[in-house]
């Protein structure tokens, strides 16, 4: 049983795993006419079934075309099925096509889907996408007619697009698949990927402010360094440092706003040094 948005479609286990049996294109293709032909009813709600189990081995037969690409086969057959039913569904008699020239189109079309929106470990925009598989293939058709490895120049003139438009492109290709940081790395594999990445350590950044401070606050009056050691080593308030100086409390903020002014100015001229 296959379910297709929500519908239970009866195909089968035997059917799909019979992926080397070709399509018996004359009984299939009866089938089909005559699910084109009946009205809605019952009785074509019946042949349904029957019409996409016998094309099941066209469908596994495209799906075949885009393994090996990361995909599990079953996920890849279940989505070919989905075409398959997309097609069945949608076919038209009267248009003068064979249902196979109307499916395989479907099909492909489901399969190219799938990949282009569900089998990217990262989503990007669809347009990094496309350039994506279009570097792919100017990179396939430029090897050999030029008899070596393309350059980005050369990819950027045969597809007419800037050298950045393509260094974007192949960046965007980091994302179609990703490793995990678990991987086992080094001969022995004690080690796992994780841990051989850097990390931002704020700690020495702290330490270099240390080092610089000490020399800044040397460099302010005597009352200034007071009031500045009250104020974020004694947590006084601004009313007590004033009371215990014998000056306005305004006058306490406009000292401190200006001895950190100073410290900031000095540190910042010892870092660029």
């Amino acid at each position: 049983m296959f379910v297709f948005q929500g519908e239970p479609v009866k195909v089968s286990a035997v059917s799909v795993r019979r992926s080397k049996v070709d399509v018996d294109r004359d009984r299939a293709g009866e089938l089909i006419m005559d699910f084109a032909a009946m009205a809605a009813g019952p009785a074509r709600d019946a042949l349904r079934g029957q019409v996409i189990e016998a094309w099941v081995p066209l469908a596994q037969h495209l799906s075949r075309r885009y393994t090996g690409r990361g995909e599990p086969t079953d996920d890849l057959v279940q989505v070919a099925l989905v075409g398959l039913i997309k097609a069945v569904d949608r076919y038209d008699a009267g248009h003068g096509v064979d249902f196979a020239g109307f499916a395989v189109p479907t099909i492909l079309g489901e399969l190219k889907r799938h990949f282009r929106d569900r089998a990217w470990a990262i989503r990007v925009p669809r347009r990094l996408q496309e350039l994506r598989m279009a570097i792919t293939s100017a990179n396939q058709t430029l090897s050999h007619t030029l008899g070596r490895a393309p350059t980005v120049a050369d990819i950027a003139a045969h597809l007419r697009v800037t050298e950045e438009e393509v260094l974007e492109g192949l960046e965007g290709a980091r994302a179609y698949s990703t490793t995990s940081l678990s991987t086992p790395v080094g001969d022995e594999g004690g080690q796992e990927l994780g841990h051989t990445l850097g990390a931002e350590e704020h700690g020495y950044e702290l330490a270099e402010l240390r080092i610089a401070l000490g020399p800044a606050l040397a460099a302010l009056d005597d009352r200034e360094q007071r009031m500045l050691s009250l104020r974020f080593y004694g947590n006084r308030t601004q009313a007590e440092i004033a009371e215990q100086l014998g000056i306005s409390q305004m006058h306490v903020s406009r000292l401190l706003a200006r001895a950190l002014t100073k410290l900031r100015g000095m540190i910042d001229d010892d870092g660029r040094r």
